[in-house]
Formats: C-alpha cells, sequence, structure tokens
C-alpha cells in the first residue's frame, strides 16, 4: 500500500499491543489459580477454563469455591473487620492511597489483562477502565479520611458479600471494594466466571498495598458461589451488579435475613436526539452509547428515539457511520468493537435479534468481522413500535433499536415506556429544552448532549427494575454505612381484648378509612372494636383489604403532582397541619390516654407537633449537590422524591408514629398510604380530619386501618408501590421485603427491632434519604 492508497482510504494499520507481560503474570501461577483468602492464595483444584473471547485460546485454569472456600473467606473477613473498623480513618486512607499508586503503576498490565479476558478494545481498557478504577481509591482514599468528621452518626456495616458481572470486571470491583473498605467493612467478593483474571491480579496488588489480611477475599466460580454467598448467615450485606432476573432471586433470597442489599441491574436506556441536535456529535455520542464495550452495558443508549423531521437524515448518516467502525483483535489499538464475552452472549444477541427483528428494518453495518471469535456486527432496527419486543428487552449486545418522535412530550413518554430506569441522554442545543426533559424521564442518570460519563464523585444507580442504591459519591456510602442507633427487639402490639363486662356509652362510632381525600368504608364489610384497657368501648374501625389498597394507591397516583410542587409551599401545609393538631390538642392526648390507660397522650403530641415543624423545616432545605467531576461541565444531584410509599406505622406511639413516617415522605414530594397503629388507630382516624382542614391535596395522605399482617402482602406486592417502609410491632420483615421483588421495590424495614421514637432516632436525615431518590444530571459546557 502507497501513502496516495493510505490517504485515498484513510484505512488504519495495526498497531497491537503486547501481551508479554500479562502472559507471564499468568505464567507465574503456572496458569492455574485458587482463591485469595486471608490475605493468601489456596490451591488450585477443580474448576473452569478462562479464555481469550476474541481467539478462543485458554488463558488459565480458575478454581470452581466449594462451600467450605466461601465459609473459610466470611470467617476471614469477619475476624479482619472488627479491627479494621477500629483503625482510624487517616490510617484506612493511606491504604486505598497506596492501592491507587500500586494501579496506577500496573496501568498497563492491568488495561493487558482486562481486554485479553473479557474482549474489549485496548482502548476502552487502557483509557476508560483502568483510569476510573484509579480515581475510585484515590476518591475513596479522601471519604476515609473523612468518614469520622463528616458522618459522625455512621458506622460500617460488618462483612459485605459482592458479586460483580463480566462487562466491566475491574471497575465493578472498584466500585464494591473501595466505598467498603474506605468505610471500615470487610469484603468477599466473587468475579464474574468469565472474567476472574484481573480480581486475581487485584488480589496482589491489596497485598502489596499493605491491606491486613482478611479485609478483602476473593473467591471464584459460577452463580452457585454467588449463591453461597447470598444465603451465608455470616455475610451483613449483599451488594450485586447484574440481571433484573438474578437481582429480584437476590431479593428473595435475603427477605427477612436482616442483610443490607443494594441491586445494579439492567437497563434498556433511551437516547433521545431532537431536531435541533449537533447530528454529528450526536451520532459520535451515540457510537460511545451503544457500541462501546460492544453494547454490554447496562446503561447503554440502547433506544434511540429521534425526532420525525430529521430521522431521514440521521439513519442516513448513522448508517455510513456503522460502515466504518472498525472490528477485530481486541488488542489492537485501531479497533474500535472487540469481541462479545463468550459464545453463550454471542449466541444469545443471535437468537435475540431472530426473534424480534422482524417487527422492524434489520441493518447490520458492512464491517469486516474476523474469521474466528465471537464477533457480531454492528446494527441498527428501525421502524418498531413502543411495545416491540426488541423495544423492551435488554439484550446487552451491539444492538440499537429505534422509533421517532414528534413533540417533547411524546419522547419522555416513549423514553419513560420500559420498567427499567437507569439511565438516559438527550441532544438538543436549546438547553432549556434539555434540562426541562431531564427531570421527568424515569431514570437514575442523564446526560445532556453527552453518554457514558462516568466518575466516582457522582452516584450511579437506577430506579424501578434496575435497581435501587447508588454507587460513587456521598450517596455511595450510604450503601455500606448505617446510623448508629441502639435498638432492642420489638415485641407485637395487639389491640386490648374485648372485655368480658364491657362498658358501652354514647352514640355508636365507626371511623372510616381515608382514601382519596375521602371517608370511605372498608371494602371488605368488616370492622373491629377498639377497647380501652378499662374495658370501655372506644370505637370501631374498619378492617382493611387488598382492594382498599388498591383503591389507595390510585389515590395516591392520581395526586402524583404534589411531587412537583415547592419546597416552599409544602413546608407551609406541614405548619399549618401542626397549627391545626395544637388546636385539638387535649382531644387527641385524651383520645391517646384512653387507648393506651396511661397519661402520656399530652408528651405525644406535644412531640408530634414538633415532628411536623422539623420536617417543615427541611422540606425547602434538603438540597441536592453540585459534584465536582473531571470535566468541562457538572453533575448535579438532584433529590426527588421516590413516589407512592407504603408504610405500615408504629404500634408504640400511634400518633407520633404516624406523623413520623408521613411528615418526611410528603415533606419530600411523596405521596402515601398508611396503615395505621393496628393496636391504637383511632389517633389515625381522628387525625384525617385535622388533614381536611389543612390544605392537603386530595390522595397525598392516604389512611387504612386493619390487622398489619393482612396488609402488609398487598402493600409490597402492588405493582404501582414505589416504596414499603415498615415500622409495625409485627415482624413482616420477612414477607415484605419477598413480595417486593415484583416490581424491586425499595424497603425499609425493622426486623422487629424498636425505635425511639421520642428521640433523634426518630427523626433526621435517615428518614429524608429513605424518602428521596438521586438522579445525577451531567451537563458539560463550552464549545
Amino acid at each position: 500500500m502507497t501513502v496516495k492508497d493510505i490517504f485515498e482510504t484513510m484505512d488504519y494499520g495495526p498497531a497491537p499491543e503486547s501481551t508479554s507481560e500479562a502472559m507471564a503474570w499468568i505464567a507465574k501461577y503456572d496458569g492455574r489459580f485458587g482463591q485469595f483468602i486471608d490475605g493468601e492464595f489456596t490451591p488450585h483444584h477443580d474448576g473452569f477454563e478462562s479464555r481469550n473471547p476474541a481467539t478462543g485460546d485458554i488463558l488459565a485454569l480458575v478454581t470452581q469455591a466449594s462451600s467450605g472456600d466461601v465459609d473459610a473467606a466470611v470467617t476471614a473477613a469477619t475476624k479482619a473487620q472488627k479491627k479494621w473498623a477500629r483503625t482510624s480513618g487517616h490510617e484506612r486512607a493511606k491504604v486505598l492511597y497506596a492501592i491507587a499508586r500500586l494501579l496506577q503503576k500496573h496501568s498497563r498490565l492491568f488495561a493487558v489483562l482486562e481486554t485479553m479476558d473479557n474482549g474489549k478494545p485496548i482502548r476502552e481498557s487502557r483509557d476508560i477502565d483502568i483510569p476510573l478504577v484509579q480515581r475510585h481509591f484515590y476518591y475513596h482514599a479522601g471519604m476515609a479520611q473523612l468518614m469520622e468528621s463528616e458522618l459522625p452518626d455512621a458506622e460500617p456495616i460488618g462483612v459485605c458479600g459482592q458479586i460483580i458481572p463480566w462487562n466491566f470486571p475491574l471497575l465493578m470491583l472498584a466500585w464494591k471494594i473501595a466505598p467498603a473498605i474506605a468505610t471500615g467493612n470487610a469484603c468477599v467478593l466473587k468475579p464474574a466466571e468469565y472474567t476472574s483474571l484481573t480480581a486475581l491480579l487485584f488480589a496482589e496488588i491489596c497485598v502489596q498495598a499493605g491491606l491486613p489480611k482478611g479485609v478483602v477475599n476473593i473467591v471464584t466460580g459460577n452463580g452457585a458461589v454467588g449463591e453461597m454467598i447470598v444465603t451465608h448467615e455470616g455475610i451483613d450485606k449483599i451488594a450485586f451488579t447484574g440481571s433484573t432476573a438474578v437481582g429480584r432471586r437476590i431479593r428473595e433470597a435475603t427477605a427477612g435475613s436482616g442483610k443490607a442489599l443494594t441491586l445494579e441491574l439492567g437497563g434498556k436506556s433511551p437516547y433521545i436526539v431532537f431536531e435541533d441536535a449537533d447530528i454529528d456529535s450526536a451520532i459520535e455520542g451515540l457510537v460511545d452509547a451503544i457500541w462501546f464495550n460492544q453494547g454490554q452495558v447496562c446503561c447503554a443508549g440502547s433506544r434511540l428515539l429521534v425526532q420525525e423531521g430529521i430521522a431521514e437524515e440521521f439513519y442516513a448518516k448513522l448508517k455510513a457511520r456503522m460502515d466504518g467502525l472498525l472490528m477485530g483483535d481486541p488488542l489492537d489499538k485501531c479497533i474500535d468493537i472487540g469481541a462479545l464475552v463468550d459464545p453463550v452472549q454471542h449466541a444469545t444477541v443471535t437468537k435475540m435479534v431472530a426473534k424480534g427483528g422482524h417487527e422492524g428494518e434489520v441493518y447490520h453495518a458492512k464491517c469486516k468481522l474476523p474469521n474466528q471469535g465471537c464477533y457480531y456486527p454492528p446494527t441498527l432496527i428501525t421502524g418498531l413500535h413502543s411495545a416491540a419486543y426488541l423495544m423492551q428487552e435488554e439484550i446487552f449486545g451491539p444492538v440499537l433499536v429505534s422509533t421517532t418522535f414528534r413533540t417533547p412530550a411524546e419522547a419522555v413518554q416513549l423514553a419513560n415506556n420500559t420498567r427499567y430506569g437507569l439511565a438516559a441522554s438527550v441532544w438538543s442545543e436549546n438547553v432549556n429544552l434539555a434540562l426541562d426533559i431531564a427531570p421527568k424521564l424515569v431514570a437514575g442518570i442523564v446526560w445532556v448532549n453527552a453518554t457514558n460519563l462516568f466518575d466516582a464523585a457522582a452516584g450511579f444507580g437506577g430506579v424501578r427494575e434496575s435497581g435501587f442504591g447508588r454507587e460513587g459519591g456521598w450517596e455511595g456510602l450510604s450503601a455500606y454505612t448505617r446510623p448508629k442507633i441502639a435498638s432492642k427487639p420489638l415485641h407485637p402490639i395487639m389491640p386490648v381484648a374485648a372485655p368480658k363486662d364491657a362498658q358501652i356509652t354514647g352514640l355508636d362510632r365507626t371511623a372510616k378509612m381515608y382514601i382519596g381525600g375521602k371517608q370511605a368504608r372498608p371494602d371488605s364489610g368488616y370492622s373491629t372494636a377498639i377497647w380501652s384497657p378499662k374495658g370501655k368501648l372506644l370505637g370501631h374501625v374498619g378492617q382493611g383489604s387488598r382492594k382498599d389498597i388498591r383503591n389507595a394507591v390510585e389515590a395516591a397516583h392520581g395526586a402524583k403532582g404534589w411531587g412537583k410542587t415547592t419546597g416552599h409551599l409544602r413546608a407551609q401545609i406541614l405548619y399549618y397541619i401542626a397549627e391545626n393538631l395544637s388546636a385539638r390538642g387535649d382531644e387527641f392526648a385524651h383520645r391517646l390516654n384512653q387507648m393506651s390507660g396511661k397519661t402520656g397522650g399530652r408528651k405525644e403530641v406535644d412531640a408530634t407537633l414538633s415532628r411536623l415543624f422539623t420536617y417543615a423545616a427541611w422540606a425547602d432545605k434538603y438540597d441536592g449537590q453540585a459534584h465536582g467531576v473531571p470535566i468541562r461541565g457538572i453533575a448535579l444531584a438532584m433529590k426527588e422524591p421516590v413516589g407512592v410509599i407504603g408504610a405500615l406505622c408504629p404500634d408504640e406511639a400511634p400518633l407520633l408514629g404516624l406523623i413520623s413516617v408521613m411528615a418526611p415522605a410528603i415533606a419530600m414530594g411523596n405521596t402515601c398510604v398508611l396503615a395505621a397503629s393496628q393496636a391504637a388507630p383511632l389517633a389515625a382516624t381522628d387525625f384525617y380530619q385535622v388533614l381536611e382542614t389543612s390544605d392537603v391535596p386530595a390522595g397525598v395522605v392516604n389512611i387504612l386501618t386493619g390487622d398489619h399482617a393482612d396488609l402488609a402482602g398487598p402493600m409490597a406486592g402492588h405493582l404501582d408501590v414505589d416504596a414499603v417502609w415498615s415500622f409495625s410491632s409485627t415482624d413482616l420483615s420477612a414477607l415484605i421485603e419477598a413480595q417486593s421483588a415484583g416490581n424491586l421495590k425499595r424497603t425499609w424495614v425493622n426486623n422487629a427491632h424498636a425505635r425511639d421514637w421520642f428521640g433523634k432516632d426518630g427523626e433526621g436525615r435517615e428518614f429524608l434519604q429513605q424518602a428521596t431518590e438521586v438522579k445525577n444530571i451531567w451537563v458539560p459546557y463550552g464549545e
């Protein structure tokens, strides 16, 4: 080829990366790896092959962990964690800093080994993955240093079981391990079966950095090993990144165990291009959105929504760009697209396109495919309707599906027409339009005129069936810490039984439920008598049922406009509720004394008034953040309402408990369905009279009565409820967490432990965190 030929074709010549050092490292272990437990590698025994997906060559033999290996790893972590937690933040920071520096010193080795094991292009491993890994350990070294001063009321959770996928093996390890050890936890991590090698190389780095033995343990194997970790009694927290189907099984398996849980799951992220967008820039962004890492990215922009006026031009330019993508040896620095991770994944992508491609027009890029390896061509499928199979299902490969829209409102509807909610991209030269659309998208991350921007300072995570919890940033630390709360076991508090000699005086009084701003009879047609400890009939309340929950949730959804009101307005209404409650304070105190047989009613009313003032104060002050990310731009961490929150209110504090749950929820813009104290519900049914006179919009607060055991299952299983809280004296934690798996809603349960509702543990930031989601909106600026 002459110089003239090169300039005419602009073809790249090969620029292969050497594998000699990576192969030498593998050879150091004779190509056979055991587990990394308590600071040492165990001998290799029966396991599986780790192959290069680009060539099919065997790289190493990796051990399949046994239950004994997992037990040993958990034991080592448990022993090490207590001492590591007592280590000062500064000492932990020094170790994380050492890990970050060692990752920099060996960055090329990690990048080459990652590409060999995973199949992604070396330029992605070298320029994106490994620098981000280093960034996470640097960032969390700082978090370790600051934890004692900035999070004085937080403590580590304990031993963290961490299960990571094969698409970003080392980066996912960093997302999990860095915050965990920074905050004083110990880890038992399982890398994906296909891609274990960089995790084992990282184990060496931990030893060189002086990390105490047992703080990080790495066990390898297939899904059975992950299941051992999830169900192990010695694990205090599970962090999982992977498919939604497996995440749902983990939610069910951990239900009632008391284990903390974060899930970062699948996605079907919209990539929205408006007609005023810079088309060429949007196409380049789209290449990174869907063909980065061969489309094997949970937040890949795999659903292209393009405005009708530019669709024809956009598709033509996109197809031309696709035809110019280079496929081949991932170790060639000129390559754009490497190999899928394994023949199994290649077969999955092929099967899905064959199943759903006929619903649209399929275009395969005219790229030259290598003769061997797991390669799949960049693919565009246009003309799909929003309910098409490939528009709804995550493909996890280099396949882009597309449809068109006419108006911004239609774009939002199409973007949100998915069960996922991980990420979204918005392209428009009109920043007002972009920033109008971003808050309306149901997603944990939104990129404006950009895509796939990540940083340790900005939390990553989704909503809906994309999981819950965040990784990175201040918000990510809550996944690995818990409040320092002194709790004691909570015993069931049941209604007073009917006396032998009943005192029945005055007119019959049957309190209704409160649904959609109106008093409503129970659908069941049953009622329960409420007696005082002295044998006096105080009234009757309805027995709530599944249909009452259905009606209340429907009313709560009808009041979603509450979340768009200002914090100032919500604060005014909370103050007004307190004002109206105060005017009837003596009446409520008397009612509480009647139900309890004690004299603490006035104290509870006063505490309730204070709590209303607390959350009125917070309504316009629980602000988001502007993250200092290393780009010419800003990442805005916006606090958004969770949505519809269902809650089982405390039995031991009938009025104060109800308000302690309701007030933070509505202060943050949520609507709620509250199951009143089952032991003393009349305080709640009296309270809705206060709501009726306090300008609370219909449906914002809905109050049900009845047995918590009857209400918990339908509430947690309802697919239009976004979160469920339980402070019931009946231990319903296992039931709620298991039922929540249907739509993977957030849960906050007490695991049969009491909370001091009159003290500082009954209010504060923990409640506000549970009542909000964090959406990070990335906005680059400049020319």
